[in-house]
């Protein structure tokens, strides 16, 4: 494209560059980055000096690469500079053109016409009974037709040669327009994919739409009627469109301008039914626009078409009147009119790019318009078509800049550039579609031609990404055929610019096609294009033309569906070759291509021809793979022949630091070679191998990111790669051999050699790895893939997850988890029975570097371990079988990964072969440090972070496995003798091996591990079994400093039955410097108490009470100081600087009593726990322990009062007298009852008079199971004393509680079948004062419950 921006000067100033676009402040141009052909030799010499001297005389970077990393680099490379093709903005800029490629020739035509499918009879029959109108259209993503004939609408697969008619006659109106639309989420059944909007002259009716894949190839659909329609009569529905995305439906019609939507969901609301109309524009929207329109008396004003763009929730209109309106779809249901574009404002915008053109005029028409999504473009978002063929592109613009979010409207939109038709001559007259297939292009105008009538008048006109224009122009209104014009950007051209200094250029190649008919309408045949997600890399076709389908355009006319084909840049080469017939006219085309679009282009397309990836329409209208030798040999010769040399660039050797090779840039050729690799794999290269899903029941399921036909194809298309190699190595430089070399006459040009086969060399590596890589994951989803990645270790199956089918080819650790992988393929083979061999053997033939002649041996050794299971451990053959696996297993010992290692040490103890088991993990062990670098570093006491501790480890997990089998002999011991009737027992003779294997082994490394191993893996039981001093001496030496020996070390003393010192050693452990939290020590405390309290003859009985008695006082600080820690953890006016000093004090020692309470207990006011130090001290003055149960009860009341929504005071002082009377054990000192239950019928008197129930003072007592004697005894002595607050009337609070005592106390006698109230004259006495209380005074309901007691108790006493 040439784009002229305002102020660009048109002639050459001195000392300026022509043509150099002006400072755009809304546009950043950047040049092309991938480079400029490579048209000779001296020409590649030129560019490489120009880069050195931009460069700076920097050195390049040393290159030490594995032939497969090497490979890899390349592929990266090419795919990386792919993906930076120029976006759609950076060569439709602000700015007019009119470049088309010149070319004559039918071979080098963009597009080709594959088929043209007839009209069914059928239809014509039912269109001549047609009484009112007929329109008709394509579902073209379906292979589908439709024609809506009056009120019946029909639909067929044109594809088909004898097509069934769905039909929909159901509903009694004229059709007047018909559009497919996407359902919205949720709304309908899953099996519902597209809904049919259908407007008639009274109503719109939505119609449900399934598709089944047809026996042909095609698509099968069925329509279900869904009951949903609204009436729209009177407004004529002539344009329909659909959201994609959300599957909201917008219409308009012949009576107006308005935009309404058809509003549908599943069911009926309040107020709201299942369809609803609603107009979005209604409102003030007449007044945006005026009511004339280029100075004369406007007709009304109709929309003709509608765009959605998804991508940026846009919804494009455009008028009878050429006014472009913008709406912005918000997410909430709402459609806001944002833009109004009127012809006049497009008509300015226009004239200040160009000088006044006949072609922009107020006499032409806007046609047509064509949404451009975000991914295709960032500032470009719409083009619209003029009747005399001109293609204006527009940009939304917000207050900011370009629009290019969808969570805000734009405000504003301008042209941004303007593609005039192309020019007039006597070429430009269309070949009869009937009689030739030829394509007829134009030529490139050296200047920009603003006046050529070629597509006037377009009567309407499409786009498709990535830039395909098709325009149908009427020039013959009356004869009631179509032109048909086709346009598409000349992707080779645009990714390789010819001038760097200058900007991209909009070129296309475009041609003519006479449709001999009226086109009705015009669908995309295939999916939308699309080779990147972002603009930056969308439209590269030459990326994808061999990973994707290429794009086919279906075109409906009176007469039949057209179908129209993109042609790649593959499949015009080989036409070109085609055409060019002998050698001469071979070499004008090859060198033509390499003109146009460089070397390495013209290498990887010759490269793709000659592997047959051409294809080509045959004579009976079906598209096929060209296989014509004559065409296979040019283009091999193409690229054998003109592929280039390597270019050793000795401008960068300043010194000798790096090697000449590295300085060598490889040919073209390569270059070819790996852009062909890059686009086979390209779909492949980054996706992971495998997807993890759920299944309908909830387990796992695992999915391919790629069909398994997409894998084949592509391995298949690498296969023919690496045949071609193979066969033409002999004549492709760098391929041939050393023999080559013979051949070089300078010291320069054998580096380059050298330098050219290794980058060559490189790339046939990474072929054979990606077939290899490719058929793995074939074999992988032959089986039963979710029960091998079950199979896997956790870190391996993430691993597993993220492997892309890059790293499973190129890189160490995808070979690594592929061999994973196989060995899991090979478990579960072995474990169902399968045959091994034949397993291992097809791995190995199909994927070689993934199954080495290590793992074949490897998998014989575990098929004999499984016909040793299959004959039984007791049997002879099975010992056989045994021994042999052992033989095998021993020879690839140290190729063994530790998973093999396992799975053999689990399957030889399950047949008792205990033996071979510790043989082959010692084995292992010691090939795996042949140094014996583990003995020295043990010998040097382990030094932390040297590299010998790593050699150590890898034998450690070997010794694990000797552990497990230790395991097993002793639970084996268990279950069976080792000595029956005075013989050796089969298992026992089992056992006995093991052990000598064990005694006898000359590993000192094992041997210094085993008695770790015994104490690090909790088999402390197997070392304190041996009868040997060094077990005694080794547990005294290591417990010093160690707190596990230590605990080992009393362990010892319990098994053997010395309580004694097992309970001394815990209890200076319990006082030892060790970091030990206080949870432990009072573990260890309990534990010693316990061992303690053990008798045993031998030990003096005033030792043993001694050291108990030492251990319960202990126990008992330990145990306030725990309550004090937990305490102060939660203390909030403790502040934060001092808390964790607080803690780490208390969580450690056992205090001393006196620090307790002096600097925690008595500073923070916890007053239960002072009298808990009471108890442990021994402190029994009686004063001290009064006012400290009378400060609790303050304190706890005071506590509750502050509380929101807690419980009641008297709750909480209730629960800590309950609390601490368990805790006290009733002790006559520290919880003397007779202070405390006066105590608290004081503060319930004063602080709770309304707490329910009224007893629960006594309640609490009674719950602690103080004697009622007690109680009674107490409340008597309060009666009878008179003391304050109970003095005179008060006294019958007294008198309540002691009859509710008196009650209870009744109860209990009688219910344990006791004396009444403990005797006769304990009855009386309670007789006695149950009468002076009535006579006292009671509460109402207590007088008479008095009464009734009282007369109870004579009775009884009678």
């Amino acid at each position: 494209m040439s784009s002229y921006a305002l102020g660009t000067p048109q002639k050459a100033f001195p000392g300026a560059y022509i043509q150099t676009p002006a400072v755009n402040k809304f546009q950043t141009r950047q040049p092309n980055p991938r480079p400029n052909p490579a048209l000779s030799q001296q020409q590649n010499a030129l560019q490489y000096q120009g880069q050195d001297v931009q460069a700076g005389g920097q050195k390049p970077g040393v290159e030490d690469l594995q032939p497969i990393a090497r490979g890899a680099k390349a592929v990266n490379e090419a795919l990386t500079e792919e993906s930076r093709y120029p976006d759609l903005d950076s060569y439709i800029g602000q700015g007019i053109s009119s470049e088309y490629e010149a070319n004559t020739q039918s071979a080098w035509a963009p597009f080709q016409k594959v088929k043209m499918h007839t009209i069914p009879d059928r239809i014509f029959e039912q269109y001549n009974r047609a009484q009112v109108s007929t329109i008709m259209g394509l579902f073209a993503d379906f292979n589908h037709a439709w024609v809506a004939i009056d009120n019946a609408l029909y639909l067929w697969d044109y594809t088909h040669p004898n097509p069934d008619l769905v039909s929909f006659e159901e509903q009694p109106h004229t059709i007047t327009a018909v559009r497919l639309a996407v359902p919205r989420p949720g709304v309908f059944m899953p099996s519902v994919v597209r809904i049919l909007v259908v407007a008639t002259t009274a109503e719109m009716i939505l119609i449900g739409m399934s598709t089944q894949p047809a026996p042909h190839g095609g698509s099968s659909v069925a329509l279900y009627s869904l009951k949903m329609s609204m009436p729209i009569k009177g407004l004529d529905v002539t344009v329909i469109e659909g959201s994609a995305s959300t599957g909201r439906v917008f219409f308009s019609g012949n009576s107006s301008d308005d935009v309404y939507e058809f509003a549908y969901q599943q069911e009926e609301r309040w107020f709201q039914n299942r369809c609803t109309k609603v107009n979005h524009t209604s409102k003030g929207y007449s007044t945006l626009t005026p009511s004339t329109f280029w100075g004369s008396k406007a007709r009304r004003e109709i929309v003709v078409q509608m765009v959605v763009d998804d991508t940026r929730k846009l919804l494009y209109t455009l008028s009878n009147r050429s006014t472009i309106r913008t709406f912005y779809i918000k997410d909430n249901g709402g459609l806001d009119l944002v833009i109004t574009k009127p012809l006049g404002q497009t008509l300015s915008n226009v004239g200040h790019m160009t000088s006044q053109s006949e072609l922009i005029s107020p006499s032409m028409k806007l046609v047509s318009i064509s949404a451009i999504t975000a991914n295709e473009a960032t500032k470009t978002h719409l083009m619209t078509t003029t009747s005399t063929g001109c293609r204006i592109f527009m940009s939304a613009t917000s207050s900011y800049g370009y629009y290019s979010s969808s969570s805000s409207a734009p405000t504003s939109m301008q042209v941004q550039h303007v593609k005039f038709p192309p020019a007039e001559n006597s070429s430009s007259q269309p070949y009869q579609a009937s009689t030739s297939t030829q394509m007829t292009t134009y030529s490139n105008n050296p200047t920009i031609n603003t006046s050529s009538r070629a597509l006037n008048p377009t009567r309407t006109a499409v786009r498709y990404a990535p830039g395909y224009f098709l325009a149908f122009v009427a020039r013959e209104p009356q004869a009631g055929t179509d032109l048909l014009f086709l346009s598409g950007p000349d992707t080779a051209r645009i990714a390789q610019p010819q001038d760097q200094a200058r900007l991209t250029k909009y070129t296309e190649l475009a041609l003519w096609l006479n449709l001999g008919s009226r086109a009705e309408d015009i669908g995309l045949a295939t999916g939308p294009f699309s080779a990147g997600p972002s603009p930056v890399g969308f439209g590269n076709e030459l990326a994808v033309q061999f990973d994707k389908p290429t794009s086919q355009i279906a075109v409906l006319t009176n007469t039949g569906v057209h179908m129209l084909r993109r042609r790649r840049l593959v499949d015009i080469f080989a036409a070109a070759l085609r055409l060019g017939g002998g050698d001469e006219g071979l070499e004008g085309e090859v060198k033509k291509f390499i003109r146009q679009y460089g070397r390495d282009e013209t290498a990887s397309t010759a490269l793709a021809v000659a592997c047959g990836q051409a294809s080509d329409v045959t004579s009976d209208s079906r598209l096929a793979r060209i296989q014509d030798p004559d065409i296979l040999e040019h283009a091999r010769k193409a690229f054998i022949e003109y592929g280039g040399k390597p270019l050793f660039n000795e401008n960068s050797m300043l010194d000798q630091s790096v090697p000449a090779i590295d300085l060598v840039r490889p040919s073209p050729r390569h270059k070819g070679l790996s852009l062909y690799i890059s686009r086979l794999v390209r779909s492949i290269w980054k996706a992971p191998i495998m997807i993890e899903g759920v299944t309908p029941s909830g387990g796992l399921a695992i999915l391919s990111s790629v069909s398994m036909n997409k894998l084949q194809d592509i391995s298949l298309d690498l296969t023919k790669l690496k045949e071609f190699l193979s066969v033409n190595k002999s004549f492709i430089e760098g391929l041939a051999g050393p023999e080559a070399l013979g051949n070089v006459n300078t010291k320069q040009e054998e580096i380059s050699l050298q330098a050219e086969h290794r980058a060559l060399h490189a790339l046939v590596v990474l072929i054979d790895n990606i077939i290899e890589g490719i058929a793995f994951v074939l074999v992988l989803y032959d089986e039963k893939i979710e029960e091998i990645v079950l199979s896997l270790a956790n870190e391996t199956r993430q691993q597993v997850r993220d492997l892309s089918y890059e790293g499973l080819c190129t890189t160490a650790i995808g070979k690594s988890l592929a061999k994973d992988l196989v060995k899991a393929i090979v478990n579960r083979n072995i474990s169902s029975g399968s045959n091994v061999e034949t397993v291992a053997e097809a791995l190995r033939r199909r994927c070689g570097s993934f199954c080495s002649t290590e793992d074949v041996v490897t998998f014989k050794a575990q098929e004999y371990v499984k016909r040793g299971s299959e004959a039984g451990p007791e049997s002879e053959v099975c010992r056989e079988y045994l021994n042999e696996s052992l033989r095998l297993f021993l020879q690839v010992a140290g190729s063994l990964s530790m998973e093999q290692l396992g799975w053999v040490v689990e399957h030889y103890v399950a047949l008792q072969f205990y033996a071979g088991s510790i043989q082959l993990c010692l084995e292992k062990a010691k090939e795996s440090d042949r140094g014996n670098r583990a003995l020295t570093w043990i010998q040097e006491n382990r030094p932390q972070g040297d590299k010998r501790q790593e050699a150590f480890e890898s034998r450690r997990r070997c010794y694990e496995l000797v552990h497990y089998v230790i395991r097993a002999i002793d639970q084996s011991r268990t279950e069976t003798a080792d000595v029956l009737d005075g013989h050796l027992t089969p298992s026992g003779k089992r056992r006995e091996e093991a052990a000598d294997q064990i005694n006898t082994s000359e590993d000192e490394v094992f041997q210094t591990d085993l008695y770790d191993w015994y104490l690090s893996e909790n088999r402390q039981d197997r070392l304190l079994e041996v009868e040997s001093p060094y077990v005694t001496a080794y547990l005294k030496r290591r417990s010093e400093d160690d707190i596990a020996h230590a605990d080992l070390f009393w362990r010892y003393y319990v098994q053997n039955g010395q309580y004694q010192d097992a309970a001394v050693i815990q209890l200076e452990l319990a006082k030892s410097e060790f970091k030990l939290s206080l949870d432990q020590r009072i573990e260890y405390l309990g534990n010693a108490k316990t061992n303690a309290s053990t008798t045993k003859p031998g030990i003096r009985r005033s030792i043993r009470n001694e050291v108990l008695r030492g251990i319960s006082d202990l126990l008992d600080v330990a145990n306030i100081q725990s309550d004090l820690l937990q305490r102060l953890k939660g203390d909030s006016r403790i502040t934060a600087d001092r808390r964790p000093a607080v803690i780490q004090e208390l969580d450690g020692s056992i205090l001393p009593l006196s620090v307790l309470f002096n600097t925690y207990c008595e500073a923070a006011h916890y007053f239960d726990l002072c009298i808990l130090i009471y108890e442990a001290a021994d402190h029994r003055v009686a004063s001290d322990i009064k006012a400290t149960w009378q400060n609790l009860l303050e304190r706890v009341h005071a506590e509750a009062e502050v509380q929101d929504n807690g419980p009641e005071p008297y709750e909480m002082v209730a629960e800590t007298i309950r609390s601490l009377g368990t805790k006290l054990g009733l002790s006559e000192t520290m919880f003397p009852v007779g202070t405390l239950l006066p105590m608290l019928k004081r503060y319930a008197f004063n602080y709770q008079p309304n707490a329910r129930p009224e007893t629960w003072v006594l309640d609490v007592f009674i719950d602690l199971q103080v004697p009622f004697e007690t109680i009674w005894a107490i409340l008597e002595n309060m009666f009878y004393n008179d003391e304050q607050p109970f003095q005179g009337r008060n006294r019958r609070f007294i008198g309540n509680d002691m009859v509710y005592i008196a009650r209870l106390w009744l109860q209990d006698s009688i219910r344990g079948n006791g004396m009444l109230y403990g005797g006769e004259d304990s009855a009386y006495a309670v007789s006695q004062m149950l009468h002076l209380i009535m006579q006292n005074g009671l509460d109402e309901g207590r007088l008479e419950e008095c009464q009734n007691l009282r007369m109870r108790i004579e009775t009884m006493l009678r």
